[in-house]
């Protein structure tokens, strides 16, 4: 897969969710919840932590050092899509990481924290809130999973095309 049409997917994404934030936060006030259905709340809530707000307990230095990764992530990512160019699976979830990423490091460069939305749960239970970044993230590395899967089952079972060179 072209690093030009990686980029797009991600710049696609990256603009997705910086629209959606831009648009929970002209639309509710910290806190509020929207009621969509039984289990799905629209609902603005901030994280100055990582996943699941790991370290958001922390006094600040995790903004810049999460901010850092996430950089160094995004550079990694960048290298890795123009080396594996070949591999269009690989190159699609690590498209959908990059974009994740991205989205996640401007808000926490720009406002210190990440803007969650996303709010499901079943009764009380809440699953943490989240962004579509971090679907993104979450389904560029199912992707990963499952091109990984896939590519052990080609070494397993050649095609027939590999059995017929020998």
């Amino acid at each position: 897969m072209r690093l030009s049409i990686c980029l797009t997917i991600a710049l696609i994404i990256l603009t997705f969710d910086l629209a959606t934030k831009y648009w929970v936060e002209s639309a509710l006030t910290f806190g509020q919840m929207i009621p969509v259905t039984s289990f799905f709340n629209i609902v603005l809530t901030y994280n100055p932590g990582a996943a699941f707000s790991l370290l958001s307990d922390q006094p600040g230095w995790q903004r810049w050092f999460l901010s850092i990764i996430a950089g160094g992530a995004a550079l990694v990512i960048v290298y890795m899509l123009n080396k594996y160019h070949q591999e269009k699976l690989f190159c699609l979830s690590l498209s959908f990481i990059l974009g994740g990423a991205l989205g996640n490091l401007y808000d926490r460069i720009t406002l210190g924290h990440v803007v969650d939305f996303l709010d499901f749960y079943i009764g009380e239970n809440h699953w943490p809130a989240f962004n579509i970044a971090d679907s993104a993230i979450f389904i560029g590395a199912a992707l990963m999973i499952y091109d990984s899967f896939r590519n052990k089952e080609k070494e397993k079972h050649p095609s027939s095309e590999k059995i017929a060179r020998k």
